[in-house]
């Protein structure tokens, strides 16, 4: 046997694979201090667990499925949410074809749109976001606010009708949707400048009491909606101002108040 230095240890009987076992006393020391220290830990984690469970959690996002009025949407997300509604409108009459834009405004496949664009039609073709064509009759007018109410002979798989809005004021962001200059689906934003305004419609009546705003609109956009950042129709579109006799847009365009267009408001329109 080879005896080691005085430590109070053991040791192999082979020196060079030596190793050294503690003392019954440095073992206690060295429990003491696992412990000790686990202790510290175990108050380190109790401590950390009471601050996060005192601390405000942050509310996860989550999708919502219309606007609140802090939260207005964005114009990509009105136009995702009105585009379903929207029509295209082709009327054919003695002197030709006549296009325009419309919006389903009932559950029954009510569609507002603008007289002038169907007035006096042979027949009328409607196209649905979905791309279902089929023919329509007129089933109301109200000529003095420039309004028609069409019935169409098939409805879509999926019908979408819009939301109805309510008043507007003066500044407040607005959308349109129609098929300007024969671009199915165009979409513009401004604002509404203007409110109980007069104008001449397309077809030469006098029209008062409309919104006026500033998203560009051309020819092809009558009948077309005018809804706000809740995505809510607040109104059809019915004219534009032009000094020229070239009849496009140059800032200011017109729309029948929804109230007025689906007969809740003055004059006899069509009741939705």
């Amino acid at each position: 046997m080879h005896n080691g230095p005085a430590t109070g240890g053991i040791q192999t009987e082979d020196p060079n694979l030596a190793t050294t076992a503690p003392a019954p006393a440095t073992r206690h020391r060295r429990r003491s201090l696992i412990a000790l220290v686990a202790a510290v830990l175990l108050a380190a984690s109790i401590a950390l667990v009471g601050w996060r469970a005192t601390r405000p959690v942050a509310e996860s996002p989550a999708p919502r499925p219309s606007a609140s009025e802090d939260e207005p949407l964005t114009v990509a997300q009105v136009y995702q949410t009105v585009a379903p509604s929207v029509v295209s409108i082709t009327a054919r009459d003695a002197a030709g074809r006549a296009t325009g834009t419309g919006v389903v405004a009932n559950a029954d496949g009510t569609i507002l749109t603008a007289l002038h664009v169907v007035a006096d039609a042979r027949d009328i073709e409607v196209v649905f976001a979905d791309g279902t064509r089929t023919e329509a009759t007129v089933a109301g007018t109200d000529p003095a606010n420039d309004i028609a109410t069409l019935t169409p002979d098939t409805l879509p798989g999926l019908l979408v009708p819009v939301v109805l809005g309510g008043a507007v004021a003066i500044g407040e962001a607005v959308v349109a949707i129609g098929d300007q200059l024969g671009l199915a689906g165009s979409t513009t934003s401004g604002v509404v400048s203007g409110l109980d305004r007069s104008a001449a419609s397309a077809g030469g009546e006098d029209l008062a009491g409309l919104v006026q705003f500033d998203a560009a609109v051309n020819p092809g956009s009558s009948g077309g909606p005018l809804v706000n950042l809740r995505g809510e129709l607040v109104g059809v579109v019915v004219a534009l101002a032009n000094p020229t006799r070239d009849g496009t847009f140059i800032g200011v365009g017109f729309a029948v108040p929804i109230g007025t267009a689906a007969g809740t408001g003055p004059g006899d329109g069509p009741q939705l």
